[in-house]
């Protein structure tokens, strides 16, 4: 199931559990995970994109590492709120992995990547760990403004 609102996918997991967000980019994919009781995200591993299904394959593994009850998609639109090209992009990740089983909640990532690299300047990262860890902060940016919308 897709759920494009907190409502919805509130309702689809009455009982929390832990989510696996996904930053969706050209060559990588970051991931991050939440406790079951959607109190903080971290951020995880990154998935170094080639073929979609040695793709997804790894994001089975990544899911089996944890008891993940669902999974939270950024959603990159303009500025204005309006879809973009990679947008789409992502709503077809979404039906390509709804197969496995799990909710996905298609979430809101503007300016995520921003907050997250502001994040690891104000805490003295050099540009090389920002660079190879963004993604996976990223994603963790995404999870925690989901798992805060999904606890009011």
């Amino acid at each position: 199931m897709i759920c494009t609102s907190v409502a919805e996918y509130r309702e689809v997991l009455p009982n929390g559990g832990v989510l696996i967000a996904l930053d969706l980019g050209t060559n990588t994919i970051g991931t991050a995970f939440c406790d079951a009781g959607w109190s903080f995200a971290s951020p995880s591993g990154l998935i170094r994109r080639t073929k979609f299904t040695k793709d997804k394959a790894l994001l089975v593994a990544a899911i089996a590492t944890r008891e993940t009850k669902g999974i939270v998609l950024g959603l990159p639109l303009n500025m204005d709120g309006s879809e973009s090209p990679r947008s789409q992009s992502s709503r077809s990740f979404a039906v390509n992995i709804k197969d496995l089983g799990l909710p996905i909640l298609l979430w809101d990532e503007r300016l995520s990547t921003v907050a997250a690299e502001r994040f690891m300047i104000e805490a003295d990262m050099s540009r090389a760990k920002r660079a190879e860890r963004i993604d996976s902060a990223a994603a963790a940016h995404i999870l925690q403004g989901a798992i805060d919308a999904l606890v009011v």
